[in-house]
């Protein structure tokens, strides 16, 4: 019957550090894999050629991939994860009904639409002061219509 007094601390650090070099062998395993996957630049045969590589030969395919093409493993995980964070923003700003104008935006359009002429100071100053108390407002005030 083995105790915790059987197995020595300096065993447990070997065993702790077996084990996270182990987990840490899989992970750069399944991200070679994945990057042979991923690449756009390589055609069929040679992605074939390389996961045969990785799969048969683990150990010195894994490390002759890395060396031999480690440098453009970062660049395209750089690009899928840009690529994600993009269509992530997409579907929020869908998901979200697009965007709302703000009062700034409604200003601006209040201030072009004074320029022009087709509204007076009078209507401009009524419908800047809707904006700025937070009411709606329509992009054109109509004339003789009273402020609300």
């Amino acid at each position: 019957m083995n105790l915790a007094y059987d197995y020595p601390l300096l065993n447990a650090f070997w065993t702790m550090l077996w084990f996270f070099l182990w987990i840490m062998w899989f992970i750069l395993l399944f991200k070679v894999i994945v990057d042979i996957f991923r690449d756009d630049s390589l055609h069929g045969w040679a992605k074939a050629g390389w996961l045969v590589f990785v799969v048969l030969l683990p150990f010195l395919g894994v490390f002759v991939y890395v060396v031999a093409r480690g440098k453009g493993m970062g660049g395209r995980e750089r690009k899928h994860m840009t690529e994600q964070r993009a269509a992530f923003d997409a579907y929020v700003k869908d998901a979200a009904g697009g965007s709302v104008p703000n009062s700034a935006d409604q200003l601006a359009k209040l201030s072009e639409l004074r320029t022009r002429g087709d509204i007076t100071q009078e209507e401009f100053q009524r419908a800047k002061e809707m904006v700025l108390s937070g009411g709606d407002t329509p992009d054109r005030p109509r004339p003789g219509t009273p402020a609300t």
